[in-house]
């Protein structure tokens, strides 16, 4: 059975003494609740697991009965200690205070529960953590699988992780596209949006949500102005909604719209939105071809293939905390910018239908970054790249 790499770091952490909370956080569908499991039966450790996934959000007592099942476990087993497992805490109501009640409760009476919580929405998860539990808990960030892991777990080829990203369920569905894409759109758009950003987040217009992912899928590693976007898509809105559902979508895992980089944060925040899915399969899907049209097709696969390199970047960027953006200034573009403490480096990717604009030498110019590479033709081959982690590059 494959491991990814946080099974040892979990692993080491429910073998050492009782701490720190551990909170697992990731999009939907990485296998985070699976290498729990793995986890666990491999150290034949007790063990209680709970799901809020389908638990009214109004069920505050819910968490404290977790905690009592798990404690009468201990007690009518006579068991040192016992680890309990609650995923997808942040859908319950208040569940952080609740938390730190029982955990408190347990820590001043010498009850060895050793904590463990998951979660699909990063935000939902840090805002209850740095409301309650701070000092508390240590984060271990789960992000899409990559390359070198879909190619050792299923022996997947470049050119199909780049056509159909990188969602281990889907592995071994690719061969069957209509099930491939159902998958997709139902067990990872569908849930993500239904069970975790319309019921986490107010949002007034749930039908502009979806189109605003469409659209932005469809134009994954290309530069869109939001002012273009309100144009394209059928329900009423403005900017200030479609830069907020953006926000919303990046925080669940889905696509991001990355900034241009500039040393002032203002000209930041103000710059037109490169619109990135964090993982390919999100932006094959829009796509009205089939995959033997896209990679016959030297333009349409040159978008596809910048856009599996950008998601390879920002997904590398959720758990190595680096910043990910683009810069631009007339003629000149680097493709992808990142920024790790006072590094930063300059991405340029080149398919055999792009031809060079200079953007690189400018950029180096202008900014002197710690390194700037090319990948695909004439620079790093795209297996070497997509066998990293892009954080490489500044340290």
């Amino acid at each position: 059975m494959y491991h990814r790499p946080q099974y040892q770091i979990i692993k080491n952490r429910i073998e050492e003494p009782r701490k720190f909370i551990q909170v697992i956080m990731g999009p939907r569908q990485v296998g985070k609740t699976t290498v729990i499991r793995q986890v666990l039966n491999d150290l034949n450790h007790p063990y209680a697991f709970f799901s809020a996934d389908n638990i009214p959000v109004s069920q505050k007592a819910w968490l404290s009965e977790c905690w009592e099942a798990a404690r009468m476990k201990m007690k009518s087993q006579c068991l040192n200690d016992i680890v309990l497992i609650i995923d997808e805490v942040q859908k319950i109501a208040e569940w952080s205070e609740a938390v730190k009640k029982e955990w408190d409760y347990d820590s001043w009476h010498g009850l060895n529960i050793k904590l463990i919580l998951l979660g699909s929405s990063r935000v939902m998860l840090e805002k209850g953590l740095a409301d309650s539990l701070m000092g508390r808990y240590e984060e271990i960030r789960m992000g899409h699988w990559s390359f070198n892991e879909l190619s050792d777990a299923f022996g997947i080829s470049l050119e199909d992780y780049i056509y159909y990203g990188s969602y281990p369920g889907a592995a071994t569905l690719i061969k069957d596209p209509e099930r491939w894409q159902a998958y997709i759109s139902g067990a990872i758009v569908d849930a993500t949006i239904n069970k975790d950003i319309l019921i986490d987040s107010p949002v007034g217009k749930p039908a502009l949500l979806r189109q605003t992912f469409e659209l932005g899928a469809s134009y994954s590693g290309e530069i869109l102005s939001l002012t273009k976007m309100v144009g394209a898509l059928q329900d009423t809105g403005n900017t200030t909604t479609i830069s907020g559902y953006l926000n919303l979508l990046k925080d669940s895992g889905l696509i991001a719209g990355l900034q241009k980089y500039a040393n002032d944060e203002a000209r930041k925040r103000a710059s037109i939105p490169k619109l990135q899915v964090f993982n390919n399969a999100l932006k094959t899907i829009t796509l009205p071809y089939s995959r033997k049209t896209v990679r016959s097709s030297p333009m349409i696969w040159g978008r596809v293939f910048e856009s599996a390199i950008g998601a390879h970047i920002i997904n590398y960027g959720f758990t190595s905390r680096y910043e990910t953006g683009y810069w631009r200034d007339g003629k000149y573009e680097v493709d992808f910018v990142i920024k790790y403490k006072d590094r930063i480096a300059g991405i340029e990717v080149k398919s055999n239908n792009k031809s060079t604009t200079g953007g690189l030498e400018e950029f180096r110019r202008r900014f002197n970054p710690y390194r700037t590479l090319v990948v695909g033709d004439g620079g790093l081959m795209p297996v070497d790249f997509l066998s990293m982690n892009p954080l490489e590059l500044l340290t």
